[in-house]
């Protein structure tokens, strides 16, 4: 079986999937998907460990179709034992908005199932609408945050956001708040997810970056990608909107 076309009219594959992004997608799909991670927020199915250390053993066992990973989400070194065990894998690599649609697509011929008839298309937003910066944390001691070349970066350039305190080469780098405070961004977004800010981090986000409007979103609506883009691009896109222009 290959990764892009399963056969849709015969039996589907079950699948266990590592990865929360896909396993929403998949479910939403109609997909067999027998297991998943523990991140993947799916109480009702079995899981085989995390997305970083799998419980491989387990996975075996259940002796699934095809296991789905994520060249970001899991290690290339249970990938590798994976297919040692004889498992047909299924790997995205999804970085920008383009390749979180095109693998809806992707998933739902490696599972065996239709896509849905109508899809929800891509909210577009206004072309000469003003450009702004933003600061989006994901980390504290040290603070971290997005670069451009992450999927959320990318989502967020869609909506007409550009980051700031992405100097390095790194997709989730490192910075200072002094650093951050002196390229003055419009706006500070605090995700939901991947760290938990309390309200007194952002009290602290907001003393430290004076001037920028800071705005809390769903990070699943940020970071997660697939079947949800299009939604969360409409949800981030309300929550986001500039205020009016007096």
């Amino acid at each position: 079986m290959s990764d892009e076309n399963s056969g849709i009219g015969a039996a589907r594959p079950r699948i266990v999937s590592l990865v929360p992004s896909s396993t929403e997608t998949l479910l939403a799909l109609g997909a067999d998907v027998v297991a998943c991670s523990r991140f993947c927020e799916q109480p009702q199915l079995s899981h085989v460990g995390g997305t970083k250390n799998p419980d491989i053993a387990a996975i075996i066992e259940l002796a699934p179709d095809l296991v789905v990973l994520d060249s970001e989400e899991n290690r290339i070194e249970d990938h590798d034992e994976m297919l040692a065990a004889g498992l047909t894998v299924f790997v995205s690599d999804v970085t920008d908005l383009d390749s979180a649609i095109d693998v809806v697509g992707r998933l739902a011929a490696a599972s065996g199932v239709p896509l849905p008839s109508e899809t929800a298309p891509v909210p577009t937003v206004v072309a000469d609408m003003e450009r702004r910066t933003a600061f989006v944390p994901i980390w504290r001691r040290p603070w971290m945050t997005i670069s451009s070349g992450t999927y959320g970066g990318s989502l967020l350039a869609h909506l007409g956001i550009d980051l700031i305190g992405t100097n390095d080469d790194a997709d989730y780098p490192t910075v200072e708040l002094a650093d951050v405070t002196d390229e003055h961004p419009d706006l500070v977004i605090v995700p939901s997810e991947p760290y938990d800010f309390g309200t007194a981090h952002i009290a602290e986000l907001a003393e430290a970056i004076q001037g920028a409007h800071v705005v809390e979103v769903d990070g699943q609506d940020l970071f997660w990608w697939g079947i949800r883009t299009p939604a969360a691009i409409a949800r981030l896109m309300a929550v986001l909107a500039p205020p009016p222009r007096r």
